[in-house]
């Protein structure tokens, strides 16, 4: 070993249970539902992707209040909607009872799924599983699960969409744990290709985009800060002159992405649909 290498200090390594904790922690304030529910057609969109049966077993992961569980039970197949934060769950009950569809909900850590190998046909997570904090773990137990020829399939927010640019933008007010791999990347085919390229027979991945439709710029942040856990807890740690800081960067943000010219919010944010075919 060199002199110069032996000086050399060690990478940090990161907390990831700490992060984790924190993670839950940000989740389970205020209500994510409010915002999830308006994604409802990405859910949608990825079950057509993946041309589900009827009778395919599917988890899903990261389910959030439901989104693509309730797009799986709608085209008849035996859907499992998991999730860490049971206020979630209960969302996606109701929502689920509401319709009256047949769903089995569980408390599950994405990146300790309580399933044997091989237990189901299709595993879906839409902009769920990309928050975990160890990915690689997390990819590996959703390949785990899904039996060899069966499908994963995901919805997830590109770097340079706009809740990739809201992320990098919070983290420019509260920078993210050192060594912690950024949840945008999960959005590229590089990254997918890294951590499922043993584990796939086929790895497709094409661009889409969500359209967000608020009343105003002050509606959508509005919503933001209060029902959305990672912009709640960003203006939560910053005192006054941070969150006046941080409000007039997203409202930028909100004005470069913005397609409206009547006072409303259309904001087209890029996510990367992807379906995966375990080896």
């Amino acid at each position: 070993m060199s002199t110069s290498a032996a000086l050399k200090p060690a990478a940090t390594q990161p907390d990831l249970a700490a992060v984790k904790q924190r993670q839950h922690g940000a989740w389970s304030s205020g209500d994510y539902a409010v915002v999830g529910t308006t994604l409802q057609i990405v859910g949608e969109q990825l079950c057509e992707a993946l041309d589900l049966r009827a009778g395919s077993k599917v988890l899903d992961v990261a389910a959030g209040n439901g989104n693509a569980t309730l797009a799986a039970a709608r085209r008849w197949c035996d859907v499992t909607s998991t999730d860490y934060v049971p206020a979630l769950l209960k969302r996606g009950q109701e929502r689920a009872a509401a319709d009256h569809l047949t769903v089995e909900f569980r408390e599950a850590d994405a990146e300790a799924l309580p399933f044997a190998d091989g237990s189901y046909d299709v595993v879906v997570s839409t902009f769920g599983v990309m928050f975990t904090p160890d990915q690689d773990k997390a990819a590996s137990e959703l390949a785990r699960v899904c039996k060899s020829g069966g499908k994963i399939g995901l919805a997830n927010w590109t770097p340079q969409g706009f809740i990739g640019q809201l992320f990098k933008t919070i983290g420019k007010h509260l920078p993210p744990p050192a060594g912690v791999k950024s949840p945008a990347l999960w959005g590229t085919q590089a990254r997918l290709e890294e951590m499922f390229i043993n584990k796939a027979s086929e790895i497709s991945a094409e661009p889409r985009m969500f359209v967000f439709r608020y009343r105003s710029p002050d509606h959508w942040l509005d919503v933001f800060k209060t029902f959305y856990g990672p912009t709640l807890k960003a203006f939560a740690a910053l005192d006054e002159s941070g969150q006046a800081a941080l409000k007039r960067d997203l409202l930028a943000l909100l004005g470069e992405f913005n397609h409206a010219d009547d006072g409303t919010i259309v904001v087209h944010s890029e996510y990367l649909e992807a379906v995966i075919t375990k080896r």
